[in-house]
């Protein structure tokens, strides 16, 4: 051990650490589904909910109900990020370009920051 580091730890100066508070975004969609005969049917219509915003690093996507009806889908995407706003804004923008690529009806949107 170096005699500064020896230095150091006997005067109890040890270097600030940053302390990173993620927060954590929740957003639950509830979809009305029309024409799926089978579940295999309805997969295919969140094919790319899964796909695209399943591959994304601050992102995780899951269907957390009704994984047996035919003409209903709950999904949640939880977002991570380094603040409520910055949480707030990336799910903005994940509901907007989900709306415009999944063909299914949006009946019901909950939110969370935590």
């Amino acid at each position: 051990m170096s005699e500064a580091l020896r230095r150091l730890l006997k005067e109890g100066n040890t270097p600030q650490q940053t302390v990173i508070t993620p927060h954590v975004g929740i957003l639950t969609l509830h979809f009305q589904l029309y024409g799926c005969e089978d579940l295999k049917a309805k997969r295919k219509v969140f094919t790319a909910l899964k796909a695209v915003w399943g591959k994304e690093p601050d992102l995780a996507v899951a269907e957390t109900a009704d994984q047996d009806a035919l003409d209903c889908a709950t999904w949640t995407i939880a977002a991570l990020g380094g603040s409520s706003q910055q949480i707030a804004q990336r799910l903005d923008q994940i509901e907007k370009a989900i709306q415009e690529r999944i063909d299914a009806a949006i009946l019901d949107v909950h939110r969370e920051i935590l």
